[in-house]
């Protein structure tokens, strides 16, 4: 079972250091799968849709996986709750509120208190639930941007198995 605050930790296995800093072709390589996940995102969201600014939350997600991957933020487990449980807010509060501030302020009120709640902080949800209760235009998204967090979520895993892999390559 997991320990209280863990989304907020720097890792599950208790205080670490900072992660190891590369040489520039390494890193170079670790932003690379956030950077084309993203883009592969945006791809299939502008074949299915015209509301590209509802995936905007991801690319602060994707960018946070390749700053530090073992951080409890960046889990797979923190992601699809919090990430999802915000899509789902905004949706929720558009539907039954509007497009307008009541919707906004009422869906990020909800995933912040989910957030807590669950132990999931993740930050770019909070936009993420914004994006749905300001939609514009009346699709709903919500199985694309879950499908697109799908994606993201296996960002975290190829995040870490480069990790892994880079610690064990002999560094120059």
């Amino acid at each position: 079972m997991a320990g209280p605050n863990e989304s907020i930790q720097p890792s599950s296995r208790g205080t670490r250091t900072a992660r190891r800093r590369l040489g520039w072709r390494y890193e170079v390589m670790l932003a690379l799968l956030p950077t084309l996940t993203v883009l592969l995102v945006v791809g299939i969201v502008e074949r299915f849709s015209n509301q590209r600014l509802l995936f905007a939350s991801l690319a602060s997600s994707a960018f946070l996986i390749y700053l530090d991957p073992q951080h409890g933020t960046n889990s797979t487990r923190t992601l699809l709750i919090a990430q999802l449980g915000a899509a789902g807010a905004g949706f929720a509060a558009h539907t039954f509120l509007g497009t307008g501030y009541a919707a906004a302020a009422t869906a990020m009120l909800v995933v912040i208190a989910l957030m807590i709640a669950c132990d999931a902080v993740h930050p770019p949800a909070v936009a993420t639930s914004l994006s749905f209760a300001f939609r514009a235009g009346p699709e709903s998204n919500l199985l694309l941007f879950s499908l697109a967090v799908g994606l993201v979520a296996i960002l975290i895993l190829l995040e870490r198995s480069s990790l892994w892999l880079l610690a064990k390559v002999p560094l120059p």
